[in-house]
């Protein structure tokens, strides 16, 4: 006896006393069996064959040294029934976890600690993540940039051999230092952007659990889930570990993920108690205990093999896609015009050197002279080609991404898909749950009646209904109440069930355990979305006898009762005239904005129960209605100015509930979403049922003067979705349940709820809203918009440049056979421009503007009339100005063409630097307003004006610059300074409607 002093108390004191007398019997019983074999062996390794026992050693001092853990881990995996029963089922191994089936493990930091020890933590390592040095490898493959290596080698070969390396290396290695920079820019931008999507990665995986640790229900990250934890699953939660079924009912489980079969997988304690981790509850629910995690699943094998794909192009990416191949094109068209006439200039003998000599005199020019010659002008025309590729815009939009999804994070909104953000800012209608979307989802129990009187004390309750009240509550629910040492009340579960929960416990004085105890449950239908109701069949100890319970939509149960309760408890006919007085009790809770839940009942034959038990339908018809409910669900502050600042943006907002319509009226009108004289229309609120009921081209008529459609299911949900998008709406919609995930998938835009929301629902939608707030949603369409409205301040600024320079370069070689900017130069503008120019504006934050607009087609023209005008007055003006500097500046300046050279450079650098401010407005004439807030605009600005500073004073021979004097610079600034009139005055111009140059789909 004395080894059974070392039994446990299963984590839990003081012990039952019918728990210790199991415990000493089972115990007893194999220690017993022991005695008759031979060989001792402190493992639980399985035996060949099936005895009625197996040895589990559970000391609670113990470590689990003495548990074969891959034996555990493959119970599960081989769905072993036999192997189960020699562990002595699913209890057998809960006990041998040192695991309460009812209470959960300790939870201590000790204990997590040893199971963590024991048996792994539930992570799984990912693939590495690509390093630095891939994007640098990723940017040297671009091939105009190896075509300018190879002409900055060859360059710096003959250099060094003609003139030395002291004077020779200039050339070329300037051009290296220069591609060399705009490599590293471009790797450290893809870098930071991997790493960004790493970080997301983590968070969108750290699913919350909930576990029984301590008596007590909690949710915990699915990372510190341990082996031996008591899991609680509900309708739409990821499985977060292989385990055993311990109790639950209608528990269907989607394996999709694991096995590739679409058909849901029945589990129960009989013949399927195996749980996969990464699978999803479709129906019911239930309690696990947690027998591998980790690496020890198949999940966490299959998922430490993928990596995340941060390569999604979005559509707006894949348009610029087109539009830097266009002006690619045209950009290669200049500079193989460019490449021939110099080549043909400097073959023909019409080029000189610095000293007036000419350049090529045939056969008396050495050979090394004429391949130095070939590559500087190859050089020069490939480095034109490079300013003449917009490569600034993919990074733009990369930059505008990273920096938009970072900033929702801080906003509530976890982007899932890239494509989500600008998408969201060409919506046109936004469908929005009303639970916790709407409102603040902090349910209370505000109304009862019994009968038709309302019950303010439950002292006037009589007490067969009171009974009747805590059974429907207690054993109908998938809550739960927790009770701490100080006797302080917990609830769990939905808002809706702790509501309810806590009016009965509160008000009633509902002692949970006890109802529990004295009846047993015999079968569940759970709630969902479709049904909305739930019921059990239960048996009472006491006498023996069957019960039905419901509870549900007020409405949809009191359709299947055939009599009531009065206030003295009487059972009381339903006739047609009680009925309709109950509908008007309804109706009038629901125009105060009440959720109206019923309860009814029903006492079950024995023969009738043993009749019906093969099939284990609940009995719907001829039951008796207990009472009726009313809950508050306040609306959330500031919802009626987010509603209206959507209207005012041109997106419609509908409101699609499961409520009834009375309800869903009164929230939709407190909200905003329904006019004072739209209350009463009856094409703006709708029941699903009717919409489902009309024809095809009646649902397409009037989907549009639909504001709230009440009593809807999810197919109702997806059938509106599909009408919108046939009538060319961009679709957001809003969902929360497992059935919601048809309909978010076929939205535009799918939202899902981070705080409601099943992990089906988040991994059926592309942006998750964390606090379940529609004014987080207003808040992603903001930043939507304001992705799409960078892109084209960015697009407006890097056409300006890369026009003006092709024109600039053209002209110059065509007329006089030289190139005013020289590869360097055109390289240095080409980083700036393009890296510090997309940081610039990429980075800009929403304004209120972006709302005072209607939305923006995903057909619509990236580049639109406005921008035209913007940017070809901006051109036109530096082409003028920089033209009459290569013709006429030596003569106006009183300087050399050295001198001549950088007045050009430095005017058109400080002249993209002006212009940078034009681009931050694309209509409005204060291009100031708001730059205080933009730091990060400002800085990029200083450091591009500082280090052309350094290029022009002080990197003269890398440079091929001169240093300038102060009057120089002010008039070079003076010059470039003319760009913020210029804009002014161009915004003054009113543009047509109608699409500039319309026939290049950009």
């Amino acid at each position: 006896m004395a080894a059974l002093q070392n039994v446990p108390a299963i984590l839990r004191q003081p012990i039952k006393r019918w728990r210790l007398a199991f415990t000493t019997i089972y115990f007893s019983r194999t220690l017993r069996s022991l005695l008759h074999d031979s060989a001792s062996n402190n493992s639980i390794k399985l035996p060949s064959s099936t005895p009625p026992f197996v040895v589990l050693d559970v000391n609670a001092g113990a470590d689990f040294s003495n548990i074969d853990q891959t034996s555990l881990a493959t119970l599960v995996k081989e769905k072993n029934l036999d192997q189960l029963l020699e562990f002595g089922g699913v209890e057998g191994v809960a006990i041998a976890l040192r695991s309460d089936v009812r209470n959960g493990i300790h939870g201590a930091a000790k204990d997590v600690a040893q199971r963590q020890a024991a048996f792994g933590s539930n992570t799984y390592p990912r693939p590495p993540s690509k390093n630095f040095f891939h994007f640098v490898v990723e940017a040297f493959k671009d091939l105009t940039i190896l075509v300018l290596l190879v002409c900055a080698t060859l360059s710096l070969c003959f250099g060094i051999k003609e003139h030395g390396l002291k004077e020779g290396w200039y050339d070329g290695g300037s051009i290296l230092v220069a591609v060399f920079l705009v490599i590293s820019v471009s790797a450290v931008s893809n870098y930071r952007q991997n790493k960004q999507f790493d970080k997301l990665s983590k968070v969108s995986n750290n699913i919350l659990v909930n576990v029984v640790r301590n008596e007590r229900c909690q949710q915990i990250s699915i990372f510190e889930v341990v082996v031996g934890d008591i899991v609680c699953l509900r309708i739409g939660d990821q499985v977060p570990a292989d385990g055993l079924f311990l109790d639950g009912h209608s528990l269907q489980v989607d394996e999709s993920s694991i096995t590739g079969e679409s058909e849901n997988v029945e589990v129960n304690a009989s013949r399927n108690p195996f749980l996969f981790s990464g699978t999803k509850v479709a129906d019911g629910y239930g309690r696990m205990v947690v027998t591998a995690v980790g690496m020890n699943t198949t999940w966490g094998q299959m998922m430490s093999t993928i990596s995340r794909d941060t390569n999604e192009q979005t559509p707006l990416q894949a348009r610029l896609n087109k539009l830097t191949s266009s002006i690619g094109k045209i950009g290669l068209t200049v500079a193989f015009l460019v490449l021939v006439v110099l080549l043909v200039r400097y073959f023909t003998g019409n080029t000189k050197d610095e000293n007036g000599n000419t350049e090529f005199n045939g056969r008396k020019t050495k050979s090394d002279d004429v391949v130095n010659a070939v590559v500087g002008i190859i050089a020069s025309a490939v480095s034109i080609l490079v300013m003449s590729i917009p490569e600034g815009l993919p990074l733009a939009v990369t930059l505008t991404l990273a920096y938009s999804m970072k900033r929702m994070m801080a906003d509530q909104a976890m982007v899932r898909k890239l494509s989500a953000c600008e998408t969201m800012g060409s919506a046109t209608t936004i469908c929005t749950d009303k639970t916790g979307t709407l409102t603040l989802n902090q349910m209370k129990v505000t109304k009862f009646w019994l009968g038709k009187d309302p019950i303010e004390d439950s002292s006037s309750i009589a007490p067969n209904v009171l009974k009747l009240i805590q059974h429907g509550v207690a054993l109908n629910t998938t809550g739960t109440i927790y009770r701490d040492t100080t006797g302080k009340l917990e609830f769990s579960g939905s808002p809706t069930e702790k509501a309810i929960l806590s009016w009965s416990v509160l008000e009633l004085g509902m002692d949970m355990e006890i109802v529990k105890h004295n009846c047993t449950i015999l079968h569940v239908e759970a709630f969902n979305s479709e049904k909305k109701r739930s019921g059990i069949l239960m048996r009472k100890k006491t006498d023996n006898t069957i019960h039905v319970h419901w509870k549900g939509a007020a409405e949809m149960i009191l359709a299947m009762c055939s009599s009531y309760y009065d206030a003295s408890g009487r059972m009381t006919d339903l006739n047609a005239a009680e009925r309709m007085g109950f509908e008007q009790i309804i109706q009038g809770m629901a125009a105060t904005s009440l959720r109206c839940i019923a309860f009814a009942h029903k006492q079950i034959p024995e023969e009738e129960h043993k009749t019906g038990e093969s099939g284990k339908k609940i009995e719907e018809d001829r039951l008796t209605l207990i009472g009726l409910m009313g809950i508050k669900d306040p609306c959330r502050p500031g919802v009626r100015k987010a509603v209206e600042e959507c209207q005012h943006a041109g997106v419609n907002v509908k409101m699609i509930t499961g409520d009834n319509v009375f309800t869903a009226r009164a929230i939709a009108t407190e909200c905003g979403i329904l006019k004072a004289d739209q209350n009463m229309n009856s094409e703006a609120v709708i029941e699903g049922e009717v919409f489902r009921k009309y024809t095809p081209k009646e649902r397409m008529e009037k989907v549009d003067k639909i504001c709230v459609m009440a009593r809807s299911s999810p197919f109702d949900k997806l059938l509106m979705i599909q009408c919108l998008k046939q009538k060319g709406h961009v679709v957001a919609v809003t969902g929360d349940g497992t059935n919601d995930a048809p309909a978010l998938k076929e939205a535009d835009i799918g939202l899902s709820m981070g705080i409601q929301g099943t992990e089906v629902a988040k991994e059926s939608s592309d942006i998750i809203i964390l606090d379940d707030n529609f004014a987080s949603v207003v808040m992603v369409l903001r930043w939507g918009r304001c992705v799409y409205n960078n892109i084209q301040k960015f697009i407006q600024f890097q056409l300006t440049v890369n026009l003006a320079a092709l024109a600039i370069n053209f002209v110059a070689v065509v007329s006089a056979g030289e190139v005013p900017l020289t590869a360097v130069q055109l390289l240095w503008v080409n980083l700036i421009m393009d890296t510090l120019g997309a940081l610039a504006l990429a980075t800009e934050q929403p304004t209120k503007e972006l709302m005072e607009k209607q939305p923006v087609g995903q057909e619509e023209l990236l580049i639109t009339n406005i921008m035209w005008r913007n940017l070809l007055a901006q051109v036109l003006y530096q082409i003028s100005v920089l033209l009459t500097l290569q013709f006429k500046g030596g003569s106006i300046f009183g300087v050399q063409d050295k001198i001549k050279s950088t007045l050009i450079f430095n005017t058109f650098v400080l002249c993209q630097v002006f212009n940078e401010f034009n681009a931050r407005k694309l209509e409005k004439k204060n291009i100031f307003k708001g730059i205080h807030k933009n730091k990060l605009f400002l800085g990029v600005i200083g450091i591009t004006v500082i280090l052309q500073v350094v290029m022009v004073e002080f990197l003269n021979k890398f440079a091929d610059t001169e240093r300038l004097d102060r009057g120089q610079w002010e008039a070079c600034i003076a010059i470039a300074a003319m760009s913020w009139p210029i804009g002014l005055v161009v915004k003054c111009i009113p543009v047509s409607k109608k699409p500039f140059l319309r026939y290049l789909k950009w």
